[in-house]
């Protein structure tokens, strides 16, 4: 089986559109990525329908848009990865549909990619990256969890979110405020402006054992303060209301995550950390992190802010792994809604993991 250097990937698992080329030589060669924040924020959040019908428009443009910048043509792509899942089913369905029918035309192999796995692995695209084993915090609009991970495809869940993710808590908690859509960094950024010591929120499921998250009852709960407090103001004081509810909201949910890395760390004596997925641009997570992982002498690793969120070069660089290790698709697109991180396993386990 002949080495495979250059790698296309292609993420479309919700409203974003990501298109990348990853060499495992030369590293990442290219990426470009479509928003969709313009095209739901009407709406207040994502429509599967419309992001479905905006990733058909934006595929092709990206993929020729990145052969370009990398100075390439198609002929020199060797493989081909794509999102399988989790994800919106229609919006999997048209970068697997592309991405399949790229490799079949090409006469490469595809191979479909966790979407998960991306952003667990997107730190290895940094300099310096971790070495395996690691704890991963992963943290998105979709999911919280925490992770040991032993080696590619050997992963196993410490805790997870019972009820709503991170990412999820914050943009409820941000329209509940009355903020804009992506709401997470609006409220992010609002909590920048206020008093921490106003309103101390609860810190879920820190006060017992084990590594499970639950952040539904802090949303509630922020929703209850607000208004109460809210009850006959307008205007700045208003303003300064929301601006204090997003720092205590915020401050709950960052010293949730860091109470609980620290004891994942301390129960599982690895001795990296990676922080992965949208939440982990958030600049307070960072820094509270940082610290505490020093005390703990343990090393923090993050993708660069560009790759928290969704993106193409973490579906490349994920598959280009799997891919040299010998794994391949089958012919059906296998796109799933719901898959387990746990379900995966290492290449050459048992064929492709999905199709």
């Amino acid at each position: 089986m002949a080495a495979i250097d250059i790698v296309l990937g292609v993420e479309s698992s919700c409203d974003e559109t990501g298109v990348a080329l990853y060499s495992g030589r030369r590293g990442l060669l290219a990426h470009a990525l479509h928003s969709q924040v313009a095209l739901h924020a009407e709406y207040g959040g994502v429509v599967p329908e419309l992001a479905s019908r905006d990733h058909v428009r934006r595929l092709v443009p990206l993929v020729r848009r990145v052969l370009d910048d990398a100075g390439l043509s198609l002929a020199a792509v060797e493989g081909v990865a794509y999102t399988a899942g989790p994800g919106l089913m229609g919006a999997l369905l048209t970068g697997a549909a592309l991405a399949r029918s790229l490799a079949l035309g090409l006469g490469v192999p595809a191979v479909a990619v966790h979407h998960m796995e991306g952003h667990l692995l997107a730190p290895l695209l940094e300099t310096p990256a971790p070495d395996f084993p690691f704890l991963a915090l992963l943290v998105s609009g979709g999911h919280t969890m925490l992770v040991a991970v032993e080696g590619l495809g050997r992963y196993r869940v410490l805790g997870e979110s019972i009820d709503d993710a991170v990412g999820e808590a914050f943009d409820k908690t941000a329209k509940l405020l009355g903020l804009g859509y992506p709401g997470g960094p609006a409220l992010a950024a609002l909590a920048e402006q206020g008093d921490s010591g106003r309103f101390h929120f609860p810190r879920p499921m820190t006060d017992r054992p084990g590594l499970d998250f639950s952040f539904s009852g802090l949303k509630t709960h922020a929703l209850t303060v607000f208004r109460r407090a809210a009850d006959g103001l307008s205007g700045p004081a208003l303003d300064r209301l929301r601006a204090d509810v997003a720092r205590a909201f915020e401050e709950a949910v960052v010293d949730t995550l860091v109470i609980k890395c620290r004891r994942a760390v301390r129960e599982s004596g690895l001795p990296r950390l990676v922080v992965a997925g949208g939440v982990a641009a958030n600049r307070r997570l960072r820094a509270r992190l940082d610290q505490a992982m020093a005390a703990e002498g343990v090393q923090v690793f993050y993708p660069r802010p560009a790759f928290c969120t969704d993106n193409g070069a973490m579906i490349a660089h994920a598959g280009w792994h799997r891919l040299a290790a010998g794994e391949r698709s089958g012919l059906a697109l296998g796109v799933k809604a719901r898959w387990r991180l746990d379900e995966l396993k290492p290449p050459g386990w048992s064929g492709s993991q999905s199709g």
